[in-house]
């Protein structure tokens, strides 16, 4: 067996997920829009008292008017909309606070950085890679992969950029994988064509090893594309028709000498005739050559005896 021990050390993460603190955001926007309404309100009502007056009175309709338009203001900043299949990284001053996946109008801490990221199942499809494989023949080799982002922190603190740390880590892994292994099994080794389970779950392990540290789990991988290079498609198609042919014709031997052993024991089982070492050789000898012929054989009938 192919040894494909996955030896990838990534570094150790420094930032997990953890849950963002929120709350409903329907009544703090119900709440933030009375601010507005009553600064439209309490502005002009100020304005008039202070000219009939009472200036302080004035002073203070407009003074609270002013800081129910800056609580509003601050309540915005800390309302954000999560939609199903997303999440929000929340960050305050450059400080990683929390992460929000309750769907629906959320209100956060105010003045923060809200990144979305996507926690759907995606999937990548590689281009088609040629490289050599165990025994040194081009191939051409191509794989899909299932992944979903599992944690929101790593994916966004951890990489740069987590789609391309994706598809980047997916490639190397194609790569290492189909040259660990031969196109065609031979002995009791395991190849790209004969034991596709095996290998894509090995493809799985490893891109699930090299993707961890950015938070994504692999869901699944398959091969989608396996072939010969071009420059050798032709000489690999003939190699392989001729091993087909080979098996083919261990098998009809196989086959035929079976029954010669079963036709020559019937034979002496019921003393239809006795046969002498000569007459045997020349009957199994008729038989491997009717029995293993490609062709359609022409009957000889033989009027005197075998030794006339």
């Amino acid at each position: 067996m192919t040894d494909t021990s996955i030896a990838v050390e990534m570094p150790a993460p420094q930032t997990q997920e953890q849950a963002a603190w929120g709350a409903k955001g329907w009544p703090m926007l119900a709440l933030a829009a009375i601010g507005p309404l009553a600064a439209i309100v309490l502005i002009p009502l100020g304005a008039t008292m202070a000219d009939e007056g009472s200036a302080a009175a004035g002073a203070t309709l407009i003074v609270l008017a002013v800081l129910l338009l800056l609580a509003a203001c601050v309540i915005f900043t800390g309302l954000t909309a999560v939609a199903p299949g997303e999440a929000r990284v929340i960050q305050l001053l450059g400080r990683y606070v929390g992460t929000v996946r309750t769907p629906g109008l959320r209100f956060v801490v105010p003045f923060t950085q809200k990144q979305r990221v996507s926690t759907r199942i995606r999937n990548h499809e590689t281009d088609v890679t040629k490289v050599n494989d165990a025994d040194g023949n081009p191939i051409e080799m191509a794989a899909v992969v299932v992944w979903q982002v599992e944690d929101t922190a790593k994916a966004i603190f951890e990489v740069d950029d987590f789609l391309e740390f994706v598809a980047f880590q997916t490639e190397t892994a194609v790569r290492h994988i189909a040259g660990s292994y031969p196109y065609d099994g031979h002995d009791d080794t395991l190849s790209l064509r004969e034991n596709a389970d095996e290998i894509t779950g090995r493809l799985s392990a490893e891109i699930q090893a090299r993707v961890a540290s950015a938070g994504v789990k692999v869901i699944e991988s398959r091969i989608t594309r396996l072939a010969y290079a071009p420059e050798i498609a032709q000489a690999m198609l003939r190699r392989q028709q001729a091993g087909a042919v080979v098996a083919a014709r261990q098998r009809i031997v196989e086959g035929a000498v079976g029954m010669v052993e079963a036709a020559l024991a019937r034979l002496d089982e019921h003393d239809v005739i006795e046969l002498d070492e000569e007459r045997k050789a020349t009957m199994v000898s008729n038989l491997l050559v009717v029995l293993c012929g490609d062709r359609d054989v022409q009957p000889v009938v033989n009027t005197g005896s075998l030794y006339h």
